[in-house]
């Protein structure tokens, strides 16, 4: 299959590395890519929010099927343009991208479809803001109704860290809501408009530091599978919130074609929704698509067809598998780039390990950092101690000046 993939973070390089895996050969084109992903496919520049810049190299390239990695292309619409065209695309159109673009467009789909989620406000005014901290009380819950690469969230106890992160997005519009307390869950569900799919659940870290203190980031590890989670949660999480949000939407007359990102909190009244993405997560992406097991061109094209009924059901690995983002200094608040990095043969030469590359360059064979979260070390292994001590050895031998990186991915299920 001729397949074009638009993005250039590490989730686009995940997707890419496990459509090598599948039994038959794929030729891939990464519009526009990163350094890591030209050493394994042919790349190209590409405005991947134009749809008329895309739609151009998908017709360069004769793809028979497209997938959508960001956000930003199918809040834009670039989906709408390629179908008009006639190309097959995993991704939602602009009007079902809203899932993702609006937070009140999510609690209002929710709503409608009954789906378990927490209470909200959404608002302009920073009075109102604090009334609903005073209502809601703490820890506080602020987001931007929009994109904001990750770090349109905060969760903290100061009132006023609450009212100056509002403060920043209050012309676009914030939500405030409730605080829900419990371990978060991703849980991915391929969808074809009609039907779901579930994939397998991970759980990623995104404050930035240690013992989840630090700012909100786009997510600083992961790891999968999830052990702790009861007997028929994905199940449950099917039937109450994936299925209804794609009868709504359907209802809606928006189909949502592509990946339905369910992002969960087991609480002590059941799981509830804490937002919606309309796309993979990235670093779940990483550890999910490693256990794959199957023909994954095959899952993405059936659900672009509307066919996921004819497809296998996704199936997985016994094993498990463990995430850790090297970010660059000053992430998530103002990240140094442009320096070099170093280890990365050594460091992919220890079992288990591969690399996604996030933001990286090479200039005169030599690979710099160009963004926040550079790369992402992937261990593979039958059990998690082994796949921690392999991700950290593999870290370690990685070199980026002033970089950072959590050192407490999975150290909770190890020693539980």
């Amino acid at each position: 299959m001729r397949i074009l993939v638009i993005g250039s973070g590490a989730r686009e390089h995940a997707i890419v590395n496990r459509l090598l895996q599948d039994t038959t050969p794929h030729d891939i084109l990464v519009a526009p890519g990163n350094a890591g992903i030209a050493q394994a496919v042919q790349t190209s520049p590409v405005d991947a929010e134009s749809g008329a810049s895309v739609l151009d190299v998908a017709n360069s390239w004769r793809a028979e099927l497209v997938v959508i990695g960001p956000e930003a292309p199918l809040v834009a619409g670039v989906a709408d343009v390629l179908r008009a065209a006639g190309y097959a695309v995993f991704g939602p159109d602009k009007a079902a991208a809203q899932l993702e673009g609006s937070k009140t467009f999510a609690k209002d789909v929710m709503s409608a479809a009954h789906v378990p989620t927490g209470g909200a406000v959404f608002t302009h005014s920073i009075d109102e803001v604090r009334e609903a901290l005073d209502r809601f009380g703490s820890p506080h819950v602020v987001k931007a109704d929009g994109l904001a690469a990750g770090k349109g969230v905060i969760v903290t106890e100061d009132t006023e860290a609450a009212l100056a992160h509002a403060r920043k997005y209050c012309d676009g519009g914030v939500l405030v809501e409730e605080f829900l307390d419990g371990p978060e869950v991703s849980l991915f569900f391929l969808s074809d408009g009609t039907r779901v799919a579930p994939l397998t659940p991970a759980q990623d870290f995104k404050r930035a530091l240690d013992g989840d203190q630090g700012p909100n980031t786009g997510g600083m590890g992961a790891y999968s599978p999830l052990p702790w989670l009861p007997e028929g949660f994905v199940e449950e999480v099917q039937h109450h919130v994936a299925q209804p949000t794609i009868d709504e939407l359907r209802r809606r007359g928006t189909p949502f074609v592509g990946l339905l990102y369910c992002g969960l909190v087991v609480t002590a009244a059941g799981v509830k929704v804490i937002e919606f993405n309309a796309r993979f997560g990235d670093p779940e992406t990483q550890v999910v698509l490693t256990r794959l097991q199957g023909d994954f061109a095959r899952l993405l094209a059936a659900a672009a067809h509307g066919r996921l009924d004819e497809a296998p059901r996704p199936h997985f690995s016994d094993d498990v598998a463990i995430t850790v983002v090297l970010a660059s200094e000053g992430y998530p608040v103002a990240a140094q780039t442009g320096r070099p990095i170093t280890g990365l043969d050594d460091a992919a030469s220890i079992p288990g390990v591969h690399i996604d590359h996030a933001a990286t360059e090479l200039r005169a064979g030599t690979l710099f950092s160009t963004g926040g979260r550079v790369l992402s070390v992937v261990a593979r292994a039958a059990d998690f101690a082994t796949a921690r001590e392999r991700a950290y050895t593999a870290m370690s031998r990685i070199h980026l000046e002033g970089a950072h990186y959590r050192k407490d991915i999975a150290a909770k299920v190890v020693n539980s």
